[in-house]
């Protein structure tokens, strides 16, 4: 497989930028390069390496890796000008049981930390994920210095039920039962992980939470912990005792070893939920003393904590002036903000997510429609003009009126793709009326999070925007009886799926897709169909014929 990944934008609002970069490709799994654009992960142990080989300014790298039935391979970092290679049911097809897939894209200028996992059915609750790191160039400065050494971290609650018997049970109507666990790196507490540190050093910590529904909090016994980067973004540097990572979220923190030498717990526990589920792993000084000993530090209870936390995350690029007064902060306005419009229409698109029986069976909804899987990836579709696999249009711009009578609100099936204007500068408010925390994510795009907090949204909501220093990422949640409020270029063309990262809410149809179009046919807007392109459902009829006559570029 292969990986690569389109611009990232952060800044006080400028037009994104096209700024081009080295080419990386790969081939399924986890890779570490020592290469200065790389992109990496720990590597299973099924996976056999290849020789890297070097063409022209691009860095080739092979991976194989053996799964089961195999699916689509979802990648959280954005693909720029390539949905092609997005990985999820609306743009790829299947992968056959015992055949090959390679995916080919451009990781650019997204410097961070992300993670792949299987995107068809319940695949995700089975494992299969693991975590892609994009490095800058030796060239370009990182804004602070180069750890001792740096460690990826995957957390996340997991089920000892297999994938398929938890999907039996969406499918049966019933809810799935609380998790039985946490896992670090995929193990539990009897048999931790150990992370290896030198007294006096400092080390980088990625870590994405690759579980199925519940928010995460990870501390560090005795240390705190500097905040870096989030998903592409560096951020101003706070620093925190723990941090809430959010289902589907990732980032870097910077910790130093500055304790006396023995071992000292990583505390990774559940939030918003009744019972505690919890799960440590150890940091291991050079010439221990001792295991690692004493109370856990106590996991933080409160919404308001998380919501504080949240706010004070910034991007570093967009960082205001220190002279600045802080009163200024609210007043700054994007540029072409106010003119832009989805759809032509308001701008302000609140998204709702209530469960609902429909047809006599559970279904979650966005805007009053529940996505309804098509038999033949949308791209496709869209790309051969292929009739009656989606409607344009399927899901509305807002929610549904209340009608007053306390009645449930209707939800109907649909293929839900909602149109849009190129080069749009579009406002999204997700608005979240239950008791639980959502996460949403946006495919092929980060986002700017300029505002959150609970109650009910409003224009007068904008008054409290941070359009100075917003940090842009691509996976941002939604606090109980709470909304978000991002801000999206809309310059990427392309099918692109927005998901909860509630995983049976997913399966159970809370997601859309988003179609950015252009009728042009120029690399400048969108790289071509791939020669690899597998064709499936109402597309398999099609040939290589039907393809327009460009040719690859990276």
């Amino acid at each position: 497989m292969a990986w690569a990944r389109g611009p990232v934008s952060i800044g006080r609002f400028a037009a994104l930028h096209r700024r081009r970069g080295r080419g990386v490709t790969k081939r399924s799994a986890d890779y570490r390069s020592n290469r200065r654009d790389r992109v990496a992960a720990p590597m299973p142990n099924d996976v056999k390496r290849r020789p890297a080989r070097e063409e022209g300014p691009y860095q080739f790298l092979d991976w194989d890796i053996t799964y089961g039935n195999i699916s689509p391979l979802g990648i959280s970092q954005q693909q720029c000008k390539n949905s092609w290679q997005d990985g999820v049911s609306g743009t790829n097809c299947t992968i056959p049981p015992g055949q090959n897939f390679t995916y080919r894209m451009q990781a650019k200028d997204q410097i961070g930390s992300f993670y792949y996992f299987p995107s068809l059915a319940f695949h995700k609750a089975a494992g299969g994920f693991g975590a892609i790191r994009i490095y800058s160039r030796t060239v370009v400065p990182i804004p602070f210095p180069p750890p001792a050494d740096e460690y990826t971290v995957l957390i996340g609650d997991w089920y000892a039920t297999n994938h398929k018997s938890l999907q039996d049970m969406l499918d049966s109507e019933k809810e799935l039962p609380p998790p039985d666990g946490i896992l670090i790196n995929g193990k539990g507490s009897a048999d931790g992980v150990a992370f290896a540190v030198e007294q006096g050093k400092t080390y980088r910590l990625r870590i994405s939470n690759v579980g199925l529904q519940n928010t995460l909090n990870i501390r560090i016994q005795e240390h705190n912990m500097t905040l870096v980067e989030v998903e592409g973004t560096h951020t101003v540097q706070n620093t925190y005792s723990s941090l809430d990572v959010h289902v589907g979220q990732s980032l870097s923190v910077l910790f130093t070893a500055d304790r006396p030498a023995k071992d000292y717990h990583i505390v990774v526990s559940t939030r918003f939920t009744n019972a505690t589920l919890l799960s440590t792993a150890v940091v291991r000084y050079a010439r221990s003393s001792g295991a690692a000993s004493g109370p856990l530090s106590a996991r933080p209870s409160d919404v308001d904590f998380s919501l504080n936390q949240a706010r004070s995350i910034s991007s570093a690029s967009g960082r205001r002036s220190q002279n600045e007064p802080d009163g200024e902060r609210a007043k700054a306005e994007p540029p072409g903000l106010v003119p832009l419009r989805l759809h032509q229409r308001d701008a302000h698109h609140p998204v709702g997510q209530l469960g609902r029986l429909v047809d006599g069976k559970r279904r979650y909804a966005v805007n009053g429609v529940s996505f309804a899987e098509a038999d033949t990836p949308l791209k496709l579709a869209d790309y051969y003009n292929i009739s009656g696999v989606f409607r344009l249009g399927g899901i509305p711009d807002a929610p549904p009126p209340a009608n007053g009578t306390g009645a449930a609100e209707e939800v109907q099936n649909e293929t839900a793709v909602m149109d849009s204007d190129r080069r749009s500068f579009v406002e999204v408010v997700l608005d979240n009326g239950e008791d639980c925390v959502q996460t949403w994510h946006l495919d092929g795009y980060s986002v700017f999070v300029v505002g959150m907090d609970v109650g009910t949204w409003s224009e007068k909501s904008r008054d409290g925007y941070n359009l100075v220093d917003a940090v842009s990422r691509c996976t941002v949640q939604v606090y109980p009886r709470g909304w978000t409020a991002v801000l999206i270029a809309l310059d990427n063309v392309g099918m692109w799926n927005m998901r909860s990262e509630v995983w049976a809410r997913r399966y159970l149809g809370q997601q859309f897709y988003l179609r950015m179009y252009t009728p042009s046919h120029s690399f400048r807007d969108e790289l071509p169909i791939p020669d690899n392109a597998l064709l499936c459902g109402r597309a398999a009829a099609t040939n290589s014929s039907s393809r327009l006559p460009l040719q690859r570029r990276y």
